[in-house]
């Protein structure tokens, strides 16, 4: 069966795009979902409008996502949580909690959207990637400190 894109579908597609899906691809998940319509020789011919749609719609999109990167790029994150020897956290950083904290600054970024291939589960600065559009990626700095007070630094001095 052949359709035609209405929507980027994970590693099928773009919008606009004509592929060749299973028959039962096709009927049960992308027609009924609006993803998706019959490649017939009518919507052959709207095809092309909905291409210079897209593209204009892709453009204005990531110009959009270029403007929020350098935004973000300059956001720095602290957290503060318990730190147990060897400055390993009894916790963890995720990327809910690193979006939380975007949130928190007036950026609203969905978390699948950074990208943290595991938890951050030590003290120290680090850049985590967000990926705000296909080609757009920014960096947010997050720093995690230790919540305790600084007891081992005032003992030497004393």
């Amino acid at each position: 069966m052949e359709v035609i894109l209405k929507e980027d579908v994970v590693k099928l597609g773009h919008r606009g795009d004509v592929v060749k899906v299973a028959d039962g691809y096709g009927r049960n998940y992308l027609l009924p979902g609006k993803l998706a319509i019959e490649a017939t020789a009518a919507n052959k011919a709207v095809i092309d409008q909905m291409k210079a749609s897209a593209v204009r719609k892709s453009v204005k999109e990531k110009g959009a996502a270029e403007d929020l990167a350098k935004q973000i790029s300059a956001v720095e994150l602290t957290f503060e949580r318990k730190v147990g020897e060897n400055e390993q956290l009894f916790g963890s950083v995720t990327s809910g909690d690193i979006a939380q904290g975007l949130e928190a600054q007036g950026f609203t970024v969905d978390r699948r959207k950074i990208s943290l291939e595991e938890p951050l589960r030590s003290l120290g600065e680090f850049h985590v990637p967000v990926k705000l559009y296909r080609e757009v990626t920014a960096h947010v700095k997050v720093t995690i400190k230790s919540d305790a007070p600084d007891e081992v630094a005032a003992a030497p001095a004393a």
